[in-house]
C-alpha cells in the first residue's frame, strides 16, 4: 500500500455541474460517470479533489487493486486490452511490474505513451451501499474514503 498514489472514481453524473468543477473533473481525467484514474498525492491534486468532492470518491489503493484494475479495465490506445506482449513493447515485462511501479510512484500513467490514463469502470455490483449525495463520513459515498476505495473498485471491475 502506498500513500503516494490515489485512486479517483467519479460516481455522479454531469447534469448541472458548474463549469469550474467540470473543468477540474476533466483535468483529473474523470469526465464521465464511472471513470477512474490513478494520480499522485500532491498538494495541487489535493486541491482539485477538494473542489470536485461532490462528484468523486478517492482513497489509497493496494497493489492488488491496481493490478486487478489494469488487468480487467486497462486499455491501450486503440481500445485494445493490456497484455504482457503489449507491455514488453512498452518496456515492462508483465502487469505485475507495471502495477508495482505505479504503486511506488515511479510511473505516472499520464506520461506513458500507449496506455490510456483512465479506466472505464462498470457500476458497482449490487449497487452503492449508501446515497451518492452525501460524504462518506456522513453515511454517503462521496469524498475521501481511505482504504475502503479498494472494496468499491473491485466491485466496479
Amino acid at each position: 500500500m502506498s500513500e503516494e498514489i490515489l485512486l479517483v472514481i467519479r460516481i455522479r453524473g454531469g447534469i448541472d455541474v458548474p463549469k469550474k468543477i467540470e473543468d477540474t473533473l476533466m483535468m483529473l481525467r474523470v469526465d464521465r460517470n464511472n471513470y477512474a484514474t490513478l494520480i499522485k498525492n500532491t498538494p495541487s491534486y489535493n486541491g482539485m479533489l477538494k473542489k470536485a468532492k461532490d462528484y468523486i470518491t478517492w482513497g489509497e489503493p493496494t497493489l492488488d487493486t491496481i493490478k486487478t484494475i489494469l488487468e480487467k479495465r486497462g486499455k491501450l490506445v486503440g481500445d485494445k486490452k493490456i497484455t504482457n506482449e503489449n507491455l514488453s513493447q512498452l518496456g515492462y515485462p508483465n502487469i505485475d511490474n507495471l502495477a508495482e511501479s505505479i504503486t511506488n510512484g515511479e510511473l505516472d500513467l499520464t506520461y506513458m505513451n500507449g496506455i490510456k490514463p483512465f479506466f472505464r469502470m462498470h457500476p458497482p455490483k449490487k449497487g452503492f451501499k449508501r446515497t451518492v449525495k452525501r460524504a462518506y463520513t456522513d453515511h454517503g459515498e462521496l469524498g475521501y474514503r481511505g482504504e475502503a476505495i479498494n472494496e468499491l473498485a473491485l466491485r466496479m471491475c
